[in-house]
């Protein structure tokens, strides 16, 4: 039998902890939301999400100050931690992932290809960011996006499950 995959993994935690997540995605135009719900009984966990590619709809629909994006640019800690918090708070979920940054191939705003911000809202109320650095193509860089996404999540899950 093959391994599970790491959204297997990720959704199992989450119905586990009795716990739900909803994302909000740019970068991934909605990878992330599509692993999770490729796996059989991801709606017991999984709640949905956004895609907010473009700049202004950070600010209409995933809750990003206006301010914040206008002092810090889309592809930053602040943003993402807004938008995972607010996807969160917008769906009611337990947790609430965002990422933004740059595919490529060209950069952005003075930021390059690879550079990718990963946010991430608990049930606890906090809300931490985290940058990745990725190479390749585009399509590596948006696939890796989604694994890193993935893998903190589940690591912040399982920790939480052993800490009890």
């Amino acid at each position: 039998m093959p391994p599970e995959s790491l959204a297997q993994r990720v959704v199992a935690a989450l119905i586990a902890a009795e716990q739900t997540l909803a994302t909000a995605e740019s970068l991934t135009g909605g990878l992330i939301g599509a692993s999770l719900t490729a796996v059989p009984g991801a709606s017991k966990a999984y709640l949905g999400g956004l895609i907010t590619y473009a700049t202004e709809l950070k600010a209409s629909l995933g809750g990003v100050a206006a301010e914040v994006l206008g002092v810090h640019g889309a592809v930053s800690s602040q943003v993402a931690e807004e938008m995972a918090a607010g996807v969160r708070r917008l769906t009611g979920a337990d947790w609430g992932i965002a990422v933004t940054g740059v595919a490529g191939p060209d950069p952005q705003d003075g930021h390059l290809p690879g550079e990718v911000w990963l946010g991430l809202a608990g049930p606890d109320g906090g809300c931490a960011a985290s940058r990745i650095d990725l190479a390749g193509s585009r399509d590596q860089i948006r696939a890796g996006t989604v694994t890193a996404a993935l893998a903190g999540l589940l690591a912040r899950l399982e920790a939480a499950s052993t800490n009890g």
